[in-house]
């Protein structure tokens, strides 16, 4: 594949005199070709798992675990991929999800195809860095196309919320649902939103607990907390408590050990006698104190140093009608914490009544199949947060459910983010190919040359969706352009009923940030992919 320079330079070089020079690009472009060949191998395996129609992947990892999802992230992520320019592919999913959380499937298809292009390119004899240029030129562009499509949207308007979040959930394995964790997703984050910074989304604000049983219609939102756990229940403790004062404590309520690891030989039954007095005492002292508060609910951290309640201790606190939930984990305090918007109690003498959180309710609520969960709510000047208890049949519906949630709170949190809303099905993406290419022609030399085949490039969603769809791709495709070129741009492939129809009509929506994210992303690792010419494995 040697270029027509590589064979010219020799000859040039020699005859001008002393130094010899022979320009081998044999290995470069050899190189370039590995590289694209196997990001493309990555692109076409989540290709087929694009759009509403698009197939799931049943993904086994090493350890016996099986995952099923449609998630172009999550597949990425579970694939363990070893040529060093196809991780690239993987680390652009990652990217796309954090930056939008959703179209990771779309922004591998999308780099693929371009690769695809920059292959017939390079082998024209193009020089990859020309290559590089004009298509950072052309995703530029296609970046402002994109904004000139977008139709504004209002906060307050939940019904465009509403379509987008379902439009992200319509490709997922609980599409069917979508008529439940739509609105569900759309009203948890507009609860989160702060008035004061109306542009973030903190989307660790947003706790999806997930509980086995049940069916995904069981999901629920929850304005206050939920636990996924039994409250303990030594010798007849509470399970339900109204008008509640709640402590979060992250310190033991059981006696004290000794600092290093050794053990004390009691031989006499007198000092036994005395040791379990001391302990017994010990423990009645802090629950006096926490019952001094008027404390009746306590929320203690699991603790690695010593059993952080004792038999003895749980015994006491129900006498003293306290609730306790406990084994709460270390990173969910900080939730707790902001949601009762009280203080954590990390020694018993700072257990004051003004750290304290109160809410009207805390119960346990078992599930109709066995489980319990413990529910607070009524919350006083509760913090913005909120929770989603995500009830799934088995564990693999339950998994994808949450994966679907997230991204379907991602689009709404790119709506808030950036406010315009877009056409999907496909229709952004031709009408940035036919826009493209009228733009090539009015470009000079090399540069229209590669943008157009930039805006070949593009036509891999449409073509794709409607290749998963099961219709004919090149027959739909060509009759999109036509539609588009008199001038309808929001047409775009409905895939329900198998024909091109207006999207917007057919409330196929999603965010303006999603798609130009998922092209700036894609150019950019496409750019880095080409401007490789060599490996170097250092051992």
């Amino acid at each position: 594949m040697a270029s027509p320079a590589g064979v010219s330079a020799p000859r040039s070089a020699a005859s001008s005199s002393k130094t010899e020079t022979f320009v081998d690009n044999k290995r470069k472009d050899d190189i370039r070709m590995a590289n694209i060949a196997a990001a493309q191998a990555v692109a076409n395996a989540v290709r087929t798992s694009l759009g509403p129609k698009g197939m799931d992947k049943m993904i086994s990892t090493a350890n016996g675990e099986v995952i099923i999802t449609n998630d172009g992230a999550t597949i990425l992520n579970k694939m363990e991929v070893l040529q060093p320019a196809a991780k690239f592919l993987v680390e652009l999913s990652k990217s796309q999800d954090v930056v939008a959380g959703d179209g990771t499937t779309t922004v591998v298809v999308i780099a693929g195809a371009l690769l695809k292009q920059c292959l017939s390119l390079l082998s024209a004899g193009i020089h990859p860095t020309v290559v590089s240029d004009s298509l950072h030129k052309a995703s530029t562009k296609a970046v402002e196309v994109l904004t000139a499509m977008a139709l504004p949207v209002e906060l307050t308007d939940r019904d465009s919320l509403v379509k987008s979040a379902s439009t992200a959930l319509n490709s997922k394995v609980v599409s069917q649902y979508s008529t439940l964790l739509a609105p569900l997703a759309v009203d948890s984050v507009l609860s989160v939103v702060d008035p004061e910074k109306p542009e973030i989304v903190d989307l660790r604000d947003i706790k999806i607990v997930k509980k086995l049983g049940g069916t995904v219609d069981d999901t629920e939102l929850v304005k206050g907390l939920v636990f996924d756990k039994k409250v303990s229940h030594a010798s007849g403790g509470l399970t339900r408590v109204e008008k509640a004062k709640i402590g979060v404590i992250q310190f033991q309520i059981s006696p004290p050990k000794t600092d290093i690891e050794q053990s004390i030989v009691v031989s006499d039954y007198t000092q036994m006698d005395r040791i379990l007095k001391e302990e017994r005492n010990y423990i009645l002292g802090m629950i006096k104190k926490i019952k001094a508060t008027g404390c009746n609910v306590l929320l203690i951290q699991k603790s690695i140093l010593r059993d952080a309640v004792t038999e003895l201790s749980l015994h006491y606190l129900s006498k003293a009608k306290i609730l306790v939930i406990k084994d709460v984990e270390r990173d969910e305090i900080e939730f707790i914490t902001k949601t009762l918007n009280c203080l954590p109690i990390a020694n018993i003498d700072h257990f004051r009544a003004e750290k304290l959180g109160h809410a009207d309710l805390v119960e346990e609520i078992s599930l109709g199949d066995g489980g319990k969960i413990v529910k607070i709510t009524g919350i006083q000047d509760m913090g913005r947060t909120t929770s989603v208890l995500v009830r799934g049949s088995n564990q693999l519906v339950l998994d994808e459910a949450e994966r679907s949630l997230h991204d379907a709170l991602c689009v709404v949190r790119c709506l808030v983010n950036k406010r315009f809303l877009i056409a999907g099905g496909g229709a952004p993406e031709i009408e940035l190919s036919r826009q493209l290419g009228a733009w090539a022609k009015v470009l000079q030399g090399m540069e229209g040359y590669c943008v157009r085949s930039f805006a070949e490039a593009l036509e891999v969603i449409p073509y794709t969706l409607a290749e998963n769809a099961g219709l004919n791709p090149i027959a739909i495709v060509t009759e999109l352009r036509n539609r588009h070129a008199q001038g309808e741009i929001n047409t775009g492939i409905n895939v329900r009923k198998g024909q091109i129809t207006n999207i917007l009509e057919e409330n196929v929506v999603q965010p303006l940030l999603v798609s130009t994210s998922a092209i700036s992303l894609a150019t950019e690792c496409v750019r880095m992919i080409l401007k490789i010419d060599d490996i170097v494995t250092v051992r």
